[in-house]
């Protein structure tokens, strides 16, 4: 159960991170970091690794973007 909502967090997170990625949108990253952060939690007590897996693989999208546009763009 567990697993399924991370993924559900992931997913969401995901469609926040997608639009993220265009130009002068990037700030949407730190909207989503939370949620993101929130479902790797909740993957880590699972007994299941899909969902975390999951919520890494946008982390890391999110993170690589945050870091190309300074932060801020």
């Amino acid at each position: 159960m567990l697993n399924v909502l991370s993924i559900l967090i992931g997913l969401l997170s995901l469609v926040i991170v997608i639009p993220a990625q265009i130009p002068f949108l990037g700030i949407a990253n730190w909207i989503a970091l939370p949620f993101i952060v929130v479902g790797l939690v909740i993957g880590q007590l699972s007994s299941s690794n899909g969902g975390r897996n999951l919520c890494l693989v946008i982390f890391a999208v999110a993170v690589v973007r945050l870091m190309l546009g300074g932060g801020v763009i």
